[in-house]
């Protein structure tokens, strides 16, 4: 695909973020879990020399300043070189920090050592966030490396969550809209953590032309009692992903989608349904339309099964993967 111009909000924005994020989608459907063999990548970037130094917003949460502008321009290039093709029934898998090498991550997020996708899975999707927004997956990088190492498709996930009052403080006015209303803050606040996973995923090799937004309850992390405010956040961080000219789509369950953001509706974005700790047959049943949580249609499914998380795709989605995943070379 060709680059888009980033707009002005967005370059000021990663302008002033850096470091990297990632999880595995919990909830109500169980966590990823996946173990990445051998290395163990850093935790993230540090500020440059020059910077003002990271602001400390809450326990394992941090926004340095200072971020190479070429970050901004890499993050307006989504590339994909998949055609399409006759539709089929793809599997694959999802992975974040729960399969990191045993202790990595924040203190409420400790990595689990889990276990990376079995050889039946042809895509994976990976999570950039450390669960809440503004965390890294600590070894992000090197399941890009694992990913790559065995030719399979890669798109990218990222969590959501509700600001703290520190940093709705710090990222208020960062962003396109107006920082001076709550809801304006508040989505300036998911802008943010948009900006913070692309960068994240670019620092780590991953060049996906789509992200998942994934909602959801976040343990530790708890959303606001106000849906309208927390689908405010939801909308920012949607906004951050499409003016890096990525596509979206949303990773939720109808119950939890509700609970956190209300009746938001996503002006048809895709989505990716969880059916939790069950069968391929019943993930595959999610795909109809009465299992649908922001209006949109139905891409990819999920189950766990022998502690992982298994996805497949949705009727006439198994032949247009370009449009989320790339194959790395």
């Amino acid at each position: 695909m060709t680059s888009r111009a980033v707009p002005a909000a967005l370059l000021t924005l990663v302008a002033l973020l850096g470091a990297c994020g990632g999880q595995a989608p919990a909830a109500e459907p169980a966590e990823a879990r996946s173990r990445v063999p051998g290395t163990q990548a850093s935790p993230g970037a540090s500020a440059p020399a020059g910077s003002r130094p990271a602001v400390p917003l809450e326990p394992g949460i941090e926004i340095p300043e200072g971020l190479d502008e070429a970050i901004a321009k890499a993050n307006a290039t989504a590339r994909s070189a998949l055609p399409d093709g006759p539709d089929r029934r793809v599997l694959g898998a999802d992975a974040s920090w729960p399969q990191c090498p045993r202790g990595m991550g924040i203190a409420q997020k400790r990595s689990k050592g889990a276990p990376m996708p079995t050889d039946a899975a042809e895509f994976v999707v990976l999570g950039l966030t450390n669960g809440p927004s503004f965390t890294p997956n600590p070894c992000l990088a090197d399941q890009v490396a694992w990913v790559r190492s065995r030719g399979l498709l890669i798109s990218a996930y990222a969590v959501v969550s509700w600001p703290s009052a520190a940093t709705l403080v710090r990222v208020r006015d960062d962003g396109p809209y107006d920082g001076t209303t709550r809801l304006g803050a508040l989505r300036n606040a998911g802008y943010a953590a948009a900006a913070y996973s692309l960068k994240t995923m670019r620092t780590a090799g991953l060049d996906a032309p789509g992200v998942w937004i994934d909602v959801e309850p976040v343990p530790d992390f708890d959303w606001s009692s106000n849906t309208a405010e927390n689908a405010a956040v939801v909308e920012g961080t949607a906004r951050g992903y499409r003016d890096a000219g990525l596509r979206i789509g949303y990773y939720s369950v109808p119950s939890l989608w509700k609970r956190v953001v209300g009746d938001l509706r996503t002006g048809g974005a895709a989505e990716w349904r969880a059916a939790g700790e069950t069968s391929m047959a019943t993930a595959l049943g999610r795909c109809g339309s009465d299992w649908s949580f922001g209006g949109g249609p139905a891409v990819l499914a999920q189950w766990v099964e022998d502690d992982r998380d298994r996805n497949v795709t949705c009727p006439g989605h198994g032949g247009r993967l370009g449009r989320w995943f790339t194959r790395l070379s």
